[in-house]
């Protein structure tokens, strides 16, 4: 399959990683991308491509000054005509500089908007992909691409800028030394078709070889990146020699694979030195016969030999670059390959603004897969009236998050309806159904930036009062305050500076600021003590007055106080009720909740005990 359904140029399998290593390496299609990407700055680059012409001409100019001034007042004795060449020289020396400082200059500011665009872009396309995509790829590989491979494409507009004069400097010198002396030519460059072949030999080469460089990177990346957020389990289970191995045995074949990419690069270079010393002696054993012969003059020699000099140094240069130019060919069809990912799950072309909720959400007859052969929910019907919270407990694989994406819209449904307020959730603009929905997970997560910007987030029109209003709600206020910046202190990395049940209601807060007709509480109380626990469940209440709630229930106490608790087991709903009338029921829920009401009285658990063990219970407890 090819990745992203855009003709993707790097091959990987369904269900692979983006740095599952594909065949096709080198694509021009990647160069024109790139150039589409000038459309914005056409007027710059006219202007730059201007100075590049004089700068050609500039450079081709001052080798054949150097003949006029040999031949034609050196020789002759005309010390007026050398002193006038002088002045020509200080003209046309002026003329290069500022038409080589003019063309760098315009061409890079190009450049780095070019790049500028495209990591908007790219920043812009990561946040549209679906959570399939981001549940399917590491975060390291990705961020490889997004760092380090439009970083060596800003290296490769670097070198645009250079390369583009010197290759229209090879092509001026070459179409002079032609008008002056075809044969004289034609005997200095004869040895360049065996060195164009052999590098374009040692491209066949070099390509696979840079693109193994930049697969190696990027799961050095993606290790690292593992590691260094999961370093908290890692030291606990002791597993540093084994990670450390394991990381070590990446950043070997990354090692390996550079060591292979230099050598590629290191056999370069001397090749070209030694066909420009070929031409160049060719130069000066045949057209020091030629002047010997006076077929040609001695400034015609000098000429030549400072044209074969000027010819193979923009060579020498864009093979000093070549290698950079490869990581760039390689990095670009990364990039390119990852922009041509389309989003599996895009608002309909006729998506209409979901107006204001009331929060009545309606399951009928829903279906839904991850992969086509593993059925996660079967036939789905539930009603949620507004204002009503729903508990859904079951044991782990049950479907009760999926149930709670669906919601949100993370996925669409594979067979059914999903309404809100009679509307399907397929036919409304995704952004117009977020504002209108709160989510708190499991594991609270804060981003870089003070408490008070953590609580707006994204609401940036809520006021301090707000933020402080929602903070007291849920019962974060006074902590807060007594922080030596209040509402302005800084959130370490991972929320460092504060406890789990801390970080959980700024969560709580987060969501209760962003004023949500529906809220979906995915076991919002797994991670916190029972004191916390205690906070939590008064700020519940606050945060769910009046709005429709979907909680993944974590402990009994919050199953308890739903309004309809619905048990599901293996995707789809055994039972569903109040507390009281599962009780009476004598169903699953009656006999795990017995069970642990005598283990409470025995002192053995707490009636509150941790919903995974009260959920694998239920589905132990099921007829088969």
């Amino acid at each position: 399959m090819m990745l992203g359904g855009g003709g993707g140029w790097l091959t990987r399998h369904v269900h692979g990683d983006i740095d599952d290593e594909g065949t096709r390496l080198y694509d021009q299609r990647v160069v024109l991308r790139l150039i589409g990407y000038l459309r914005p700055y056409q007027r710059d680059v006219a202007v730059a491509m201007v100075w590049v012409f004089i700068y050609a001409a500039a450079t081709v100019t001052i080798p054949a000054l150097i003949q006029t001034g040999i031949d034609s007042y050196i020789e002759q004795g005309d010390l007026r005509g050398l002193n006038f060449l002088g002045l020509a020289f200080i003209v046309v020396i002026a003329v290069h500089y500022v038409s080589n400082f003019k063309h760098q200059v315009l061409l890079a500011r190009v450049g780095q908007r070019v790049v500028y665009d495209l990591r908007r872009e790219l920043f812009a396309h990561l946040q549209r992909l679906p959570m399939s995509f981001h549940n399917r790829n590491k975060v390291g590989s990705v961020m490889s691409r997004a760092q380090n491979d439009v970083y060596q494409l800003q290296e490769f507009m670097d070198i645009l800028v250079t390369s583009l004069a010197d290759v229209l400097s090879v092509v001026g010198i070459f179409g002079v030394m032609l008008v002056f002396n075809w044969r004289l030519t034609f005997i200095s460059l004869a040895t360049l078709p065996v060195l164009v072949f052999l590098i374009t030999l040692w491209q066949r080469y070099a390509r696979p070889a840079y693109l193994r460089v930049r697969v190696a990177i990027s799961r050095v990346n993606a290790s690292l990146a593992e590691n260094l957020d999961g370093v908290r389990v890692v030291q606990s289970m002791n597993r540093q020699k084994t990670n450390f191995e394991r990381f070590d045995a990446l950043n070997r074949q990354h090692l390996n694979t550079n060591l292979t990419a230099q050598r590629l690069s290191a056999s370069l270079m001397p090749t070209v030195e030694v066909f420009m010393s070929f031409g160049l002696a060719a130069a000066i054993v045949f057209g020091g016969q030629m002047v010997l012969e006076r077929t040609i003059m001695a400034g015609m020699l000098v000429q030549f030999a400072l044209y074969i000099q000027r010819f193979f140094d923009p060579i020498r240069t864009l093979t000093m670059q070549f290698t950079q130019l490869q990581r760039a060919m390689a990095s670009g069809a990364r990039v390119f390959d990852l922009l041509d990912v389309q989003p599996d799950l895009v608002d309909a072309p006729d998506a209409i603004e979901l107006p204001p909720i009331k929060g009545a959400v309606r399951f009928e007859n829903v279906s839904f897969a991850y992969d086509a052969t593993k059925p996660v929910l079967h036939d789905i019907d539930l009603d949620i009236a507004a204002g009503q919270t729903v508990a859904l407990v079951g044991k782990t694989g049950a479907g009760k998050t999926t149930m709670a994406a669906l919601l949100s819209r993370f996925f669409d449904v594979g067979t059914g309806a999903l309404t809100i307020d009679g509307h399907d959730v397929r036919d409304v603009t995704r952004d117009s159904l977020a504002r209108q929905m709160g989510i708190v997970l499991q594991e609270p997560f804060q981003f870089s930036g003070t408490i008070r910007e953590n609580i707006a987030y994204n609401h940036t029109e809520a006021t301090d009062e707000d933020v402080e209003r929602a903070a007291s709600a849920v019962g974060i206020h006074d902590h807060i305050m007594s922080l030596p910046d209040g509402y302005a202190t800084v959130m370490e990395e991972r929320g460092a500076n504060m406890s789990a049940g801390q970080r959980q209601l700024i969560s709580f807060a987060r969501a209760l600021a962003a004023d949500p007709r529906i809220i979906i509480l995915d076991e919002a109380t797994a991670s916190v003590d029972t004191r916390t626990e205690r906070m939590i469940q008064d700020a519940i209440g606050k945060l769910l007055h009046g709005r429709t709630a979907i909680v993944i229930a974590h402990r009994l106490s919050t199953i308890r106080n739903a309004d309809k608790i619905v048990v599901m087991d293996h995707g789809r709903i055994v039972e569903s009720g109040t507390h009281d009338e599962l009780i009476a029921l004598g169903g699953l829920y009656a006999k795990q909740y017995e069970l642990h009401r005598g283990l409470a009285l025995a002192g053995v658990k707490r009636i509150d005990a941790p919903a995974n063990e009260f959920d694998d219970e239920i589905s132990e407890a099921a007829p088969a």
